[in-house]
C-alpha cells in the first residue's frame, strides 16, 4: 500500500506545472472535449507507465541490490533538481496528432510528452525501489490524473492561482528526503 500512496502523492506533486500538465490545458482550450481527454491521459499514461514500471522491476533483477541503492538513491536526488526546473511545451507536442481525433490526439501527444519526462524516469525509480510495479503504475498514473483532469475542467485560470514554485519545491524535497533515505539505508533501522 506504501508503494500506491507514495506513487500518486509524488507525481501529482510533481506534475502540477509539467509539460504534460500545460498539454492538458491546451488540448481542453482547443478541443473543448474534456471525457475524450481524459481517456486519453489515462491509455497514455497507463501504457507510458506500464512500460517505466516493467523497465523499473526488471533492473532489480540485473542489478545487485548495493548498487541499486545508489542509482535509486541518486535517481531520487536527480529527480528532486530536476523537478525544480520549469518545464515549456513546445507548439509541435500539440500539432502532432492533428488528424486523429480529440482522444486520438490526446493519446499520441501525452505518450510523446511523457517519454523521458520525470514522471516517468521517477515511475522506473519507484518501481525498482518498491518492487511492486503494479502497484507503482497505478499510483502513477493515478497522480497523473489527479493533476491533469482538473487542468482539463478549469484550464489555464486555475493554473495561474497555484504556487508553482512552493508546489515543486514540495516535490523536490519530498523526492531529496526518497533519496537520502535511500542512500543511507534508513529502512534498516526499523527492522
Amino acid at each position: 500500500m506504501e508503494a500506491l500512496l507514495i506513487s500518486t502523492g509524488v507525481v501529482a506533486l510533481a506534475e502540477i506545472g509539467d509539460k504534460t500538465q500545460l498539454l492538458a490545458f491546451i488540448l481542453a482550450a482547443r478541443f473543448k472535449k474534456p471525457l475524450p481527454i481524459i481517456a486519453g491521459i489515462l491509455l497514455a499514461t497507463l501504457v507510458n507507465h506500464g512500460l517505466a514500471g516493467a523497465l523499473g522491476a526488471w533492473i532489480t533483477t540485473v542489478v545487485s541490490p548495493d548498487i541499486m541503492r545508489w542509482v535509486l538513491g541518486g535517481s531520487f536526488i536527480a529527480m528532486a533538481i530536476w523537478t525544480l526546473i520549469p518545464d515549456k511545451i513546445e507548439e509541435e507536442e500539440t500539432q502532432v496528432a492533428k488528424h486523429l481525433g480529440v482522444f486520438g490526439a490526446t493519446m499520441l501527444t501525452f505518450f510523446l510528452a511523457e517519454m523521458g519526462d520525470k514522471t516517468q524516469i521517477a515511475t522506473v525509480a519507484l518501481a525498482a525501489h518498491y518492487g511492486a510495479p503494479l502497484l507503482v503504475v497505478a499510483g502513477t498514473t493515478l497522480g497523473m490524473l489527479i493533476a491533469d483532469v482538473p487542468a482539463v475542467f478549469v484550464g489555464s485560470k486555475f493554473a495561474a492561482r497555484i504556487p508553482m514554485k512552493l508546489v515543486h519545491a514540495i516535490a523536490a524535497a519530498i523526492f531529496a528526503v526518497m533519496g537520502l533515505l535511500t542512500l543511507f539505508q534508513v529502512e534498516k533501522l526499523f527492522q
